[in-house]
């Protein structure tokens, strides 16, 4: 009876040992290779899943700064082309090529305006990547100027403004970008007080604040020359202050119109046939194709949306989409002469 208790009690304890050595299976730790194996798995699941997210996030930075590059240019065109409806006469090649010749029917305005002629902000003669691409007369509207005799009303009139577009490469003072932007200068006319309209010394008498611009001339139509391209190819600059001209040197600013222009020319489109290409060599995104005898100009400009991410991004075929390139052709409907 006592073995048989003792063999019994034996198995109890037998089956307790076993209970609690299985327990102990259950809960004891992971081992150094396991723990290794899992963190090596994490860090291949981590590093996709980074990837990834950078990928969509460089993407959309990518897209993002497309769309606002297309925004900006389309922008730009819209501006110009709006400037360009009132001209009266728009530069060719052939103008802005050649200096001033004044015996020359050859001649040109190259020597008369920025770069060439100093004065103008970021398009002086030291910066010679600041280049001519669009210039032309322009007609433009004066709204409640000029005093009329008895009435406080004001007439309305007109003056011919001078207006170039260049394309300027470099950033000496650190405020653009490394690429290519582009620049409007403007010259104007004034608008002399038809009451009284000489002073003592027979100078103009101009309206308050109706000044010509510094190194603003009328053009003159009474110059030699066979065509209107001929006599408008001989303009200068005022070179001292007279009955029509103003000033010596210019003060207008070049203000910037839009950066992030690309500054290469590869894989541009060609200009339509009978139009001049300016300027004839390509430096950049920033470009017209001009027919002077019809007042037409169709501009074209290409911008850099990886720029604006790492200004080191050149232009290439595959990432072509990243370089939106937009067009718009103009004809220019001001009037020369009287109203």
């Amino acid at each position: 009876m006592k073995n048989s208790n003792a063999l019994s009690l034996s198995k109890l304890f037998s089956k307790y040992q076993k209970q609690r050595y299985q327990v102990a299976q259950k809960s004891r730790g992971f081992t150094l290779i396991e723990l290794l194996i899992a963190m090596v798995m994490s860090s291949i699941i981590l590093g996709a899943l980074l990837t990834f997210i950078n990928t969509l996030l460089s993407s959309e930075r990518q897209e993002q700064a497309k769309a606002t590059t297309e925004q900006e240019i389309q922008a730009a065109l819209d501006y110009i082309a709006q400037d360009l409806q009132q001209a009266v006469y728009i530069y060719d090649n052939d103008g802005l090529s050649r200096n001033s010749t004044t015996n020359s029917t050859t001649s040109g305005i190259k020597d008369q305006i920025p770069p060439v002629a100093t004065g103008a902000d970021g398009c002086g003669s030291s910066t010679p990547t600041c280049v001519p691409v669009l210039v032309f007369w322009k007609r433009e509207h004066k709204q409640r100027v000029v005093p009329v005799t008895g009435v406080t009303a004001k007439d309305d009139t007109f003056v011919y403004s001078l207006v170039a577009y260049y394309l300027t490469k470099g950033d000496s003072d650190n405020r653009w970008s490394n690429n290519a932007r582009i620049r409007r200068f403007q010259i104007q006319g004034g608008v002399v007080n038809p009451t009284t309209p000489t002073n003592a010394d027979r100078t103009p008498n101009y309206i308050t604040g109706e000044t010509p611009s510094n190194g603003f001339m009328p053009f003159d139509l009474k110059v030699s020359g066979s065509t209107l391209q001929e006599k408008m190819n001989r303009w200068q600059k005022a070179t001292t202050n007279n009955n029509i001209g103003n000033a010596v040197n210019y003060n207008a600013e070049a203000r910037v119109l839009i950066d992030f222009v690309d500054n290469s020319s590869t894989n541009l489109p060609d200009c339509p046939a009978n139009t001049q290409r300016v300027p004839s060599t390509l430096v950049g995104g920033f470009y017209s194709c001009v027919n002077s005898a019809k007042t037409i100009a169709q501009v074209f400009i290409r911008g850099n949306a990886l720029a604006r991410i790492d200004q080191n991004n050149a232009y290439s075929s595959t990432q072509s989409v990243y370089f939106p390139t937009a067009s718009v052709q103009v004809k220019g409907r001001g009037l020369l002469g009287g109203e």
